[in-house]
């Protein structure tokens, strides 16, 4: 804390009451308007809607991050370009002129429906997007949700 050189204490040392006139004025709690948040729904007010507006008033809720759903997503476009690569790692395997790919094993677990679909395939995801489900299916392709008939 800044040490305040020129305190008023410092010119009023021979005085009993420093300037703050007779008895009992600036002694004891009264001057506060009260003990520690009180009063800044009612005494204080102009106080708090100057320094702190957002004080009182709903503020909404927050779910804990390891509780809310994380959603990563991988688009149509992006799967039709790796599907030879995965086929060679194994990941995707061919079943007759259709690609299975699982999108779930690759971390991702929600189709979007961005980039041009060239080839049949058949993806299993957990959620996916209605421009993604129009594109594969236009494709020759298929799209299985769990929970979904």
């Amino acid at each position: 804390m800044v040490v305040r050189r020129e305190k008023k204490s410092r010119y009023m040392r021979g005085s009993r009451t420093h300037g703050w006139g007779r008895v009992g004025q600036h002694r004891r709690r009264g001057r506060k308007a009260g003990r520690g948040k009180v009063g800044y729904h009612k005494h204080k007010w102009t106080w708090t809607v100057k320094y702190a507006p957002d004080w009182y008033g709903s503020k909404g809720f927050t779910r804990h991050p390891s509780i809310t759903p994380q959603r990563k997503m991988i688009n149509v476009g992006v799967l039709d370009e790796m599907a030879e690569e995965l086929l060679e790692k194994g990941i995707a395997v061919k079943e007759g002129d259709m690609i299975n790919i699982d999108v779930t094993k690759l971390g991702y677990n929600k189709l979007g429906g961005e980039g041009r679909v060239t080839r049949p395939l058949l993806i299993y995801t957990l959620e996916a997007t209605e421009r993604a489900l129009s594109k594969v299916k236009e494709a020759g392709g298929k799209v299985v949700i769990p929970g979904e008939g």
